[in-house]
């Protein structure tokens, strides 16, 4: 039987969310406390692979075992588990239903504190040396829903079949000194939001106009956006299905 866990971490601690050869991963602090519990190995899929550092509000995996799952597996899990990694939800789905080839979207929200905080020091990038100008940055953030080729905004030399993306929603918010923008799209390149961020908070700075983007994009080169943002300002916050 094929089961869905909704959970959340924060990503300070682990070098992404994939199993790594040498380092520790929210994946493989999963799988240890499932095949613990469980008394089976257990392996899990991901709805995505998070980056070193960044955090996940929602986040969602597979796994498969031929046991009819207790109602404590989630208090045992969350015992299980380290502070930072927490289940909300088991539920069974049906056969072949794909953590990540079955999402319809995915969402991430990128936080920016514009004055020294000391309580987002870990969740949001401090750049309260800069004037930010949140107007032209939403201009920018039109731009981006003319185009589906992000090769500009993707990591170099990785095993992307396509660099082709459908981005939905693109927004900066601003509340009193916190910056926060919202993206959503059918997929996201790896590095993508956090080369989204790194340009615009270049237009909001005014080292770029909006205008720019458009000539950034259509350059399809890397060398050609702005500098990656900090991953500890990134957060996964909702990938959707068709349950």
């Amino acid at each position: 039987m094929r089961y869905f866990i909704e959970f959340s971490y924060n990503g300070k601690n682990y070098f992404g969310y994939q199993i790594q050869p040498k380092d520790i991963s929210v994946q493989e602090e999963l799988e240890k406390a499932l095949s613990t519990i469980l008394r089976e190995k257990v392996k899990t899929t991901g709805a995505g692979r998070t980056d070193t550092g960044v955090h996940a509000k929602k986040m969602f995996a597979h796994f498969e075992t031929q046991q009819v799952l207790s109602d404590q597996l989630i208090h045992k899990m969350n015992s299980f588990l380290p502070p930072d990694i927490s289940i909300k939800r088991i539920f069974h789905v049906k056969d072949g239903f794909h953590a990540r080839f079955d999402a319809t979207f995915r969402t991430y929200e990128y936080y920016i504190s514009l004055e020294k905080n000391p309580f987002t020091q870990d969740s949001a990038w401090q750049l309260w040396r800069r004037n930010i100008d949140v107007h032209k940055m939403n201009e920018a953030c039109k731009i981006l829903f003319e185009y589906e080729d992000f090769t500009s905004f993707a990591k170099l030399h990785t095993d992307n079949k396509t660099n082709l993306c459908k981005i939905y929603k693109a927004e900066w918010e601003q509340n009193g000194t916190e910056l926060k923008f919202t993206v959503s799209a059918n997929r996201f390149l790896r590095n993508m939001v956090r080369a989204i961020v790194g340009t615009m908070v270049d237009v909001g700075s005014g080292k770029i106009q909006p205008e720019d983007v458009r000539n950034i994009i259509e350059n399809k080169n890397r060398n050609s956006a702005g500098t990656s943002a900090p991953a500890h300002g990134l957060f996964l916050v909702d990938v959707g299905y068709e349950f």
